[in-house]
């Protein structure tokens, strides 16, 4: 299983990217999927997670309102907008799937090699 994480970069504070992470090796159309991100000297954090058929959704407090989660299933692939960014949101992002089906959308087996988000002011 990959995960293959895109469309990082370097952005003004109040700017908007779009992540993309496509996965390959088995489909995880019947499964959540969720991204996390890790800033520097801190821990990996979660930031949002999107149920299997898309009808929910999941945000950490700091991102609500401002980052949305989607997915294609057909592209087995999961995409992260995030607009009105801040500085504090500068952090390396990944991508995640699980292995089993669970009944905790932060818990994944499989993580992608993360894209970095540089965030200025």
């Amino acid at each position: 299983v990959q995960l293959q994480a895109s469309g990082g970069g370097l952005v003004q504070a109040g700017g908007s990217l779009r992540l993309s992470c496509a996965a390959s090796g088995r489909s995880f159309s019947s499964y959540a999927l969720g991204w996390f991100r890790q800033a520097p000297g801190k821990e990996r954090e979660f930031v949002a997670a999107i149920t299997w058929s898309a009808a929910g959704t999941y945000y950490a407090d700091s991102v609500k309102g401002r980052f949305t989660i989607s997915r294609d299933n057909a592209q087995n692939a999961v995409f992260l907008q995030m607009n009105s960014l801040k500085p504090e949101d500068t952090a390396v992002y990944y991508c995640a799937a699980p292995r089993f089906r669970y009944n905790d959308y932060r818990k994944y087996d499989y993580w992608g090699q993360g894209t970095l988000v540089t965030v200025s002011t």
